[in-house]
């Protein structure tokens, strides 16, 4: 098959790899004037993969021309501009995957809510999430992960066309509750930092247990349902963003409470900020994500919150 990857970051570049591994013909996109894919078109690799087998090209149009299955892993606050640029060209018989994750902020939109919005509705999409880090897989550490569209067949396309050993992949149609899930993992990994920069990784136990029965609560208020909380796009995605090294999430949160630069937000970020703005109409109970959003963006120390937290009104487990 013809694929080309829209993005030529750390995820993007794994994707490239990876479907280069598989066979495809590859070709990887990045916006005019970025310095990761001068570095790749100069040097045919970068930190985490050789990439001798992969096109690039800066040139939107030519990439969505050339491929017929197009694989979207930018930062998600981004995504929205990118779709308006793809408007222009002729993209109504390609296969988009969306392998990102995040909430538009300005909108509260799932990134495939906002391929619609702005590309249509007969778009032929999937998301394509879970957990795994490039290091392990470039290492062959294998994973599973998850596909999630309301096309069966856009389903079996990618996993004929992308299972391996490496990847085993399964389908679920419950697309909202798979976004949703996957984008609020982010969050729990923020928090499973702090508790890492405060010395109370011990907490963590109570974090994923009880992350995962405020995020089921998210997704059932938003029309999902609360089962796919415990699936791969969001419980099974916890050992790769709470505990591993490799999380740029959970650093972020460890830096955060330690007062240390971080070089960049993490998705997560977005993601609290976006949950807590669509909050004001669902009004619904999410201490862990609140939590999190006022020590980002409220500057409450990290223990007060933890405190908060410890002495809210007791209730049952379930």
């Amino acid at each position: 098959m013809k694929v080309s990857i829209l993005g030529c970051g750390r995820w993007a570049s794994f994707l490239a790899w990876y479907s280069s591994k598989l066979g495809h013909n590859v070709l990887m996109w990045g916006r005019s004037g970025s310095k990761q894919l001068k570095k790749l078109i100069e040097q045919n690799h970068n930190e985490y993969v050789e990439l001798t087998n992969v096109k690039f090209t800066f040139d939107l149009e030519y990439a969505i021309k050339q491929s017929e299955i197009i694989i979207i892993a930018i930062s998600a606050q981004n995504l929205r501009n990118l779709a308006e640029k793809i408007l222009k060209f002729d993209y109504k018989d390609k296969l988009f995957i969306l392998n990102m994750k995040g909430i538009e902020i300005s909108t509260g939109m799932r990134l495939s809510s906002v391929m619609e919005d702005v590309l249509g509705e007969e778009l032929n999409y999937c998301v394509w999430v879970g957990p795994g880090h490039v290091q392990d897989f470039t290492n062959n550490i294998p994973n599973c992960m998850v596909v999630s569209s309301a096309n069966n067949k856009c389903m079996d396309e990618i996993i004929e066309n992308f299972g391996s050993d490496l990847i085993r992949f399964y389908k679920n149609s419950d697309i909202i509750g798979v976004e949703i899930g996957a984008a609020v993992k982010n969050v729990i990994g923020i928090a499973a930092g702090m508790l890492d920069g405060l010395n109370l990784s011990s907490l963590k136990g109570a974090l994923m247990s009880r992350g995962v029965v405020e995020v089921s609560r998210l997704i059932k208020a938003l029309g999902g349902s609360s089962d796919t909380a415990y699936g791969l796009s969001h419980l099974g995605d916890y050992e790769a963003t709470v505990f591993s090294t490799y999380s740029q999430n959970r650093m972020y949160g460890e830096q955060l409470v330690k007062n240390q630069t971080s070089n960049k937000l993490a998705e997560g970020v977005y993601t609290a900020k976006a949950i807590i703005n669509m909050n004001d109409r669902l009004n619904i109970d999410l201490p862990i994500i609140e939590g999190v959003y006022n020590v980002v963006f409220n500057n409450i120390n990290a223990e007060t919150v933890i405190n908060n937290l410890f002495n809210r009104r007791l209730h049952t487990e379930f």
